[in-house]
């Protein structure tokens, strides 16, 4: 058709939808250079309050080093944390333990960026005077700790799998609340990470598990590649300069240090039999 009208009403239109691409894609995507926001979770082992005291050194790093702003956002306890997981809309970086970490890499597609340098296990502990020696005389008493998918309540679960012959579980939001739940008597024992009993001399232990890879930094899908390449040289990089080791000492880490998929492949199966899961 050799319409005159039909041919500017043809490009009017195509101009119209060309238009409306280009403002629908800037309002899903940042132009490249420009500052845009990323939440960030850690894990809910502390309280909330005590999880962005400890942690808010990091996302300040982060921020001034990649220029984007990295907002340190927290979960109330593990369930909750579970569920907005799962639905894979909030979290854009997370620093979590190794079986979620796995997880995440195999089922959402995040991209592990470095971790904490070494290794971590979880820690069984009393208080003085229980006269507890073995996790069996555990049995049938009270062990508080986080609820699933915590790495500590599923250590429970490994160390106590018969279903007739088990301990007592008092779920609590946190690992502090765990140690206090002891220290108060309310509960006979808790299963905390390893490096958290030191800071309670209270506590004696029962026993150690075995030790995972440390916590990782993984990074979802919505974060595009560059912003990822910056927060993983920022991390690799932090021990190396004043403020990368001004981070390191207010978060009490050692140090970040590389970190594969191979590395925490296999740890996500500690979840089979996890609701959701």
């Amino acid at each position: 058709m050799n319409n005159p009208l039909f041919s500017v009403c043809y490009k009017t239109k195509k101009h119209w939808l060309r238009n409306l691409i280009i403002v629908l894609g800037l309002g899903l995507f940042p132009p490249l250079g420009q500052a845009a926001e990323y939440n960030f979770v850690v894990q809910p082992i502390l309280p909330p309050e005590q999880t962005k005291e400890a942690f808010q050194p990091l996302t300040d790093y982060l921020s001034q080093q990649t220029g984007h702003d990295i907002k340190l956002i927290t979960a109330i306890n593990f369930l909750s944390y579970w569920e907005t997981m799962k639905k894979n809309t909030r979290y854009d970086l997370i620093l979590d333990a190794a079986h979620l970490t796995d997880y995440r890499a195999k089922r959402m597609a995040y991209k592990i960026l470095a971790k904490r340098a070494d290794a971590v296990s979880y820690t069984l502990v009393t208080g003085e005077g229980a006269d507890i020696l073995d996790p069996e005389e555990l049995i049938g008493k009270s062990i508080a700790s986080i609820g699933s998918p915590s790495l500590g309540m599923l250590r429970v679960e490994e160390m106590f799998p018969n279903p007739l012959r088990q301990p007592v579980i008092v779920e609590v939001n946190n690992s502090v609340d765990s140690i206090k739940k002891v220290i108060e008597g309310k509960a006979i024992g808790a299963m905390v990470p390893t490096p958290l009993v030191g800071q309670y001399p209270e506590l004696v232990t029962i026993t150690v598990t075995e030790q995972v890879p440390h916590t990782a930094i993984s990074a979802s899908s919505r974060v595009p590649q560059d912003v990822q390449n910056a927060i993983r040289k920022a991390l690799l990089d932090a021990d190396k300069t004043p403020e990368g080791q001004a981070m390191l000492e207010a978060i009490n880490f050692p140090s970040f240090e590389a970190a594969t998929p191979e590395q925490y492949a296999g740890y996500a199966s500690l979840l089979e039999g996890i609701w959701g899961y």
